[in-house]
């Protein structure tokens, strides 16, 4: 049997891979599409996380997909003329754009000043978010509806302007893989000659990586009015249906609640140029990638999508992120500095609403109580007559047979009064379990 000669066979094997097969096929990528709207939503929302995470302005050097989506939507911060023709629409704030600012908080009423506000911001928003997301302590007593009640000791009067500490959690190292995968892919399109794949790869890392510095470049502030000398404690009532968030502190510290804002400053503003060319930029990513990437080989294609399906998981990864929870926790450990909040769970809006006098204490009980139950009946009136004179009294809110048997009463309005003063002691015992806790 004949057996070929082993080293000159070897001998005529390239060290290099050989990609006719591929070169010769008759199968095309249809990348056009992937280069168009693949993973435009994911990437608008990961650049959304570029000022509340610390590093993360610095890790963008990968090919992100949805380079379009991204320029159109922060296009929009560009004013002038010329970016008008590109990115129309309506230009709004930063904060707004980048999901900071923007949600409506409910209603405030002070304890003590009288002020009210009618409609809050999105920190009160998001306070009350975190103050519904905990679990209250259960108080026994009659029971219409569940409504939580968070008493928040406010002990720290946030600086007028400051720098909130972003959060540290969002870890680099995953950042490393879309950087990686593309720079891998980059290098293997040009080991191979596919120089045309090899640019546009290599063009989508510099643009996502120029637009996270750009875009990034945006300072993180909290903002908040500066009270008034000689302001009275800034104790209030938040309500919402099925939450009541009692706020104790000084009206610096309250009012950074329900005054203060999250915002961005630019280095560019009030026109963020630098922005609107970022997004041109994009733009041409985008078409460059559109019309010159079904020129490349099919080896070039395959590592161009390779490269966009690795970035597009990492974007839908940070997309995943919650990032209302994310505001919260800057809020509350950065800015308040870790209030203390006690939940209660309470039964009747008549419960809630004398545990909230017990707890605030205001000077005028009458004013609030009225604010709060706007009942004008006999029994209503006689009622709170009643409690508003305990409160002033400093007296405890227990009741007995004769608080309710009245002469002038029919049967239906002692039954009433029986069932409020009920409501009302339930409260003073909790009341008294808060205090004892405090």
């Amino acid at each position: 049997m004949y057996l070929p000669d082993m080293s000159s066979v070897l001998g005529r094997r390239s060290m290099v891979p050989d990609t006719l097969a591929l070169d010769k096929s008759k199968f095309t990528l249809d990348t056009s599409g992937v280069a168009g709207v693949f993973g435009g939503d994911e990437a608008v929302s990961a650049m959304a996380t570029v000022h509340v995470y610390e590093s993360r302005r610095w890790l963008g050097w990968y090919n992100s997909p949805g380079s379009y989506q991204v320029a159109k939507r922060y296009g929009l911060l560009a004013k002038s003329r010329f970016f008008d023709g590109f990115f129309p629409g309506v230009h709004t704030d930063p904060a707004t754009l980048f999901e900071l600012d923007g949600w409506k908080g409910p209603k405030f009423r002070a304890a003590h000043s009288g002020t009210i506000i009618e409609e809050t911001g999105h920190l009160t928003s998001l306070f009350m978010k975190e103050c519904a997301s905990r679990e209250g302590k259960v108080i026994e007593g009659r029971k219409t509806q569940n409504i939580g009640v968070t008493i928040a000791e406010l002990n720290h009067v946030p600086p007028h302007h400051m720098f909130p500490k972003r959060i540290n959690a969002y870890s680099p190292v995953f950042a490393t893989i879309p950087i990686t995968v593309s720079i891998g892919t980059c290098v293997a399109c040009g080991v191979f000659s596919d120089w045309i794949s090899f640019s546009l790869i290599l063009l989508g890392i510099l643009t996502s990586g120029i637009s996270c510095l750009v875009i990034g470049s945006g300072s993180f502030v909290f903002v908040h009015p500066d009270p008034a000398k000689g302001s009275p404690p800034g104790d209030g009532i938040l309500r919402s249906d099925k939450e009541v968030v009692l706020l104790r502190g000084a009206e610096g510290a309250v009012n950074s609640i329900t005054r203060g804002r999250f915002s961005l400053s630019f280095p560019s503003e009030p026109h963020y140029n630098n922005i609107g060319w970022c997004s041109v930029l994009l733009t041409i990513q985008f078409i460059a990638q559109l019309l010159l990437i079904p020129q490349g080989s099919l080896f070039g294609q395959i590592m161009f999508v390779a490269s966009l399906g690795v970035s597009w998981i990492y974007n839908s990864w940070l997309s995943s992120l919650d990032k209302e929870k994310i505001q919260r926790d800057i809020l509350l450990d950065s800015v308040l500095q870790k209030p203390i909040l006690t939940k209660y769970c309470l039964g009747t809006h008549t419960t809630t609403v004398v545990f909230a006098l017990l707890v605030l204490q205001p000077e005028e009980p009458n004013k609030l109580l009225d604010d709060l139950l706007p009942n004008d009946t006999k029994v209503w009136r006689h009622w709170k007559e009643k409690i508003v004179r305990r409160l002033l009294d400093k007296e405890k809110l227990e009741f007995v047979d004769s608080d309710w048997d009245l002469h002038g009463f029919s049967q239906e309005q002692r039954s009433l009064l029986e069932t409020l003063y009920g409501d009302a002691q339930t409260a003073y015992g909790a009341y008294v379990q808060y205090t004892a806790f405090k």
